[in-house]
């Protein structure tokens, strides 16, 4: 698969498609069982030209699995909520303090559309690499400087009536790249997602980069808008002079 809007936004690394698969791709980066891992470090590898492969077993962390679709926090030790906000005292993880009370964190993780996804792989895999006909392209993720998710957040509404097609969610890195823009095109209301907010995860990027993750609809739509939009009038011709 190409993209037309990859070029035209002059895309530091090619976009990502994230499949959902029972094949497992030959060759692809995989962490070993029981390993930890972040997520996000084997997308930016995708971005570069590798392809990496997650199962239930190998998916680096709690977190990473709840991001990719393999189900919830119910084991997390100590409880997530702890974890994300205050911590439970000696004997468990730190707390991260991205909510004030555990009982905010539990009000937003009991709100999350954490899923069991019917498929034994996720795949992230560099979108020129993809086959439309064969691969099961469920998402696609940009790497991109403001200027350029400037054009992507125009891009995504313009051809809508309304203007709130892409939503900035707070959650970790993986929840933003996959799990909450999949579940939300899967009950019929596809918005891309601002993502890469997550501090913890901001290390595995380049300093000047988001993610915007896109369900593969919306893609098509945009990719089909990008050659009479105002990618090719003067206004946006002067922003990418500088990208």
């Amino acid at each position: 698969m190409e993209s037309i809007i990859a070029k035209e936004i002059k895309l530091r690394y090619e976009p990502i498609a994230i499949i959902f698969t029972d094949e497992k791709p030959a060759d692809a980066l995989q962490f070993k069982e029981g390993k930890w891992g972040c997520v996000i470090t084997m997308m930016t590898a995708a971005a570069k030209g590798r392809t990496a492969v997650f199962d239930r077993a190998t998916n680096g962390c709690i977190g990473g699995g709840t991001g990719l679709g393999f189900g919830n926090y119910d084991k997390f030790p100590g409880g997530i909520e702890y974890f994300i906000s205050t911590g439970r005292g000696e004997g468990f993880r730190e707390g991260e303090h991205y909510k004030k009370t555990p009982e905010a964190a539990k009000d937003m993780f009991d709100k999350m559309p954490f899923t069991e996804i019917p498929y034994k792989y996720v795949v992230f895999k560099p979108l020129s690499k993809a086959d439309e006909k064969n691969d099961n392209v469920v998402l696609v993720v940009f790497y991109a400087t403001p200027d350029q998710l400037s054009a992507l957040t125009v891009l995504a509404n313009y051809r809508h009536h309304d203007n709130n097609h892409v939503i900035v969610p707070f959650g970790a890195g993986c929840h933003s790249v996959c799990l909450i823009p999949y579940m939300q095109a899967k009950n019929g209301e596809a918005k891309a997602v601002l993502g890469m907010l997550d501090i913890s995860a901001r290390p595995q990027v380049d300093a000047d980069l988001l993610s915007l993750s896109v369900p593969i609809k919306m893609f098509h739509d945009m990719e089909e808008d990008a050659p009479g939009s105002f990618l090719h009038h003067k206004a946006w011709l002067k922003v990418k002079e500088r990208i």
